[in-house]
């Protein structure tokens, strides 16, 4: 079953404007798939066949003689000595849309992408699917809780049941896990593990111990939602600081995990300047941290946790689907333990966003809003909490009770 995705006028306005495209983005979220669905009846060729790979790593100087431009080739990260080549070949055409590429691993591929093909790329960010995408809405703007937004996002909502948020959170937001609901989830992500190790994370650093590095990731997943802690994660694995510190890297380049920054000012200072982290799948942390089913995530201790991260990852995905790349989300989070979870910068203006599972929020979840208001420079805009409630409403002046299915 083909799930349309909402990236696909961004790749088709971006492919007018550069001479090549890479979509980037974890394994299975559907990066070929797409770019098939877009590129139509190009020619299509793949760094996954072993043949193929010799060819593109020894013969990079003839590899486009044999397959011309307009090309989608798929897992370039694999034979990163094809830039010069496709920049000589956009060069010397100077014609838009000749190159479609994808790649799971944004590590050396970027360094290579920076130095061969500046000005001459066009680069998206593919994330699992979107509650809009698994609902079949087609609204597809910038999350931002504002009256436009709203006004704009009404005619598009889709029935969502509590029920099947759990749902979701639970098993992911992998295209194939929905399209086959019948597939084993624990036998997916036991599969997802081993593939990802042993093709990125070993293309991407000198591993020695995998079991180690799988037990890395879990304590990771346990920390989705939390400000990082990677002295704990070191001591929890039994690894060093610095190797600590690389894997983190990794999980980061190959867009398992997002580092949500927190906001500074330059005119306060107490605020804290450690990240948080967030799973972009929830589905594999919940298989990681061995939250089983629906039922038992629902009601666990790490279900605020797992709930927030869900949110964080809709509205990140609302704003890549679009061709942003460049976030401008941050949290808030100070000396005196004052916490925002999400804020949304837009036009210098900054609107506060509280997460919470429960589907009664009050005004006492948004008192930290205040803050804002007195830090001289920032200008606040409406804001709200994200929750399982159902019905847009207001809360206190201009921030409102925002139901999830409004993302």
């Amino acid at each position: 079953m083909f799930i349309k995705r909402h990236m696909e006028e961004a790749i088709k306005r971006i492919s007018h404007m550069f001479g090549a495209v890479l979509v980037t983005g974890a394994r299975q979220v559907g990066k070929t798939t797409l770019l098939k669905e877009v590129t139509g009846g190009l020619p299509y060729v793949t760094l996954d066949d072993p043949i193929l790979l010799r060819s593109a790593r020894e013969e990079a100087g003839t590899f486009f003689r044999n397959m011309p431009p307009p090309l989608f080739i798929d897992e370039i990260q694999y034979a990163p000595n094809l830039f010069p080549y496709i920049k000589m070949s956009i060069d010397s055409s100077r014609k838009k849309g000749l190159f479609f590429m994808s790649g799971s691993q944004q590590f050396h591929l970027m360094k290579n992408v920076s130095e061969s093909l500046a000005g001459r790329l066009g680069i998206l960010n593919l994330m699992g699917l979107s509650l809009r995408e698994i609902f079949a809405a087609d609204f597809n703007a910038p999350f931002i809780p504002a009256d436009s937004y709203f006004e704009a996002r009404r005619s598009s909502l889709k029935d969502v049941e509590y029920n099947d948020i759990w749902h979701i959170i639970h098993r992911g937001t992998m295209p194939e896990l929905h399209s086959t609901p019948d597939y084993d989830w624990e036998m997916f992500y036991g599969s997802y593990v081993r593939t990802y190790i042993e093709r990125d994370v070993r293309a991407l650093s000198q591993v020695g111990d995998e079991v180690q590095f799988v037990r890395f990731m879990t304590v990771m997943a346990s920390m989705t939602g939390q400000l990082l802690n990677m002295a704990s994660a070191a001591r929890d694995v039994g690894i060093s600081a610095p190797t600590a510190d690389r894997w983190l890297s990794i999980l980061t380049a190959s867009n398992i995990v997002f580092l949500l920054q927190p906001f500074h000012s330059n005119i306060t200072k107490r605020m804290v300047k450690t990240p948080k982290i967030y799973f972009l799948d929830t589905g594999l942390a919940a298989y990681l941290t061995r939250w089983n089913t629906p039922e038992v995530l629902r009601n666990g201790a790490m279900a605020g946790a797992f709930f927030e991260t869900f949110v964080i990852a809709e509205i990140i995905k609302s704003y890549y689907n679009t061709g942003s790349l460049d976030l401008p989300l941050f949290f808030y989070r100070d000396k005196d333990m004052n916490e925002i979870d999400l804020l949304i910068l837009r036009n210098g203006v900054v609107h506060p966003i509280e997460i919470k599972k429960h589907a009664d929020p009050k005004k006492e979840d948004i008192k930290a809003f205040g803050i804002l208001d007195k830090i001289n420079g920032i200008k606040r805009g409406p804001g709200g909490v994200v929750c399982l409630y159902d019905t847009l409403i207001t809360l206190k002046d201009d921030d409102k009770i925002i139901p999830v299915r409004w993302l």
